[in-house]
């Protein structure tokens, strides 16, 4: 490993930690004018994805949050009673729902983003002008390194690396084969 691989693994450990410990800092502190109950991080990061892209569908909404489509559909179901979000029929395709923020949801994202901003806010007065200063500067940097995460979704393994899948099909063949060899007979009718 040369000199300067190491450091670049130091450094995303380094970084690793920051970025855990800003993100617990930052939850810990709106707790006490958001509880968890009232808007827990999950539908947080929901209504977050939605004022962005506003009017998805709840497997759009899954693959963009990198999550199980069932566990995104129970966590709108959760917003739906809780009058965060709302589900209606797609314009292009009125067979469709999309899942749309209503103004109590707006209204509790842009609650929960000043908090944070207050608390950023807060954190910044405690360092110096130049530490300040170096921070806003990075923010451009940091901005692309996260679309760079987010564009490698949830493998973080060069694409060379990673293992190839059998199609879906294939392997429930090659399932039905392996119960045809153990039992004797496929899952058809039997004669």
């Amino acid at each position: 490993m040369s000199p300067a691989s190491g450091r670049s693994v130091g450094d995303a450990t380094t970084l690793a930690g920051l970025v855990t410990r800003l993100r617990r800092a930052l939850r810990s502190g709106i707790r006490s004018e958001i509880p968890w109950e009232r808007l827990p991080m999950a539908q947080v990061e929901l209504l977050q994805r939605l004022q962005e892209e506003p009017g998805l569908r709840v497997g759009e909404l899954a693959a963009r949050q990198h999550l199980a489509t069932n566990t995104v559909s129970t966590l709108v179901q959760q917003m739906v009673d809780a009058g965060l979000v709302e589900r209606s029929p797609d314009a292009a395709d009125r067979r469709v729902l999309v899942v749309t923020a209503t103004t109590a949801g707006r209204a509790a994202l842009r609650d929960w983003q000043r908090a944070n901003a207050r608390r950023i806010e807060a954190g910044l007065r405690a360092l110096d002008p130049a530490e300040r200063e170096s921070l806003t500067r990075a923010i451009p940097a940091l901005t692309r390194f996260v679309e760079a995460l987010e564009a490698q979704g949830a493998d973080p393994s060069p694409p060379a690396a990673r293992p190839r899948r059998r199609p879906a099909t294939v392997a429930r063949g090659a399932e039905s084969s392996a119960s045809v060899a153990r039992t004797g007979r496929g899952s058809g009718p039997r004669s």
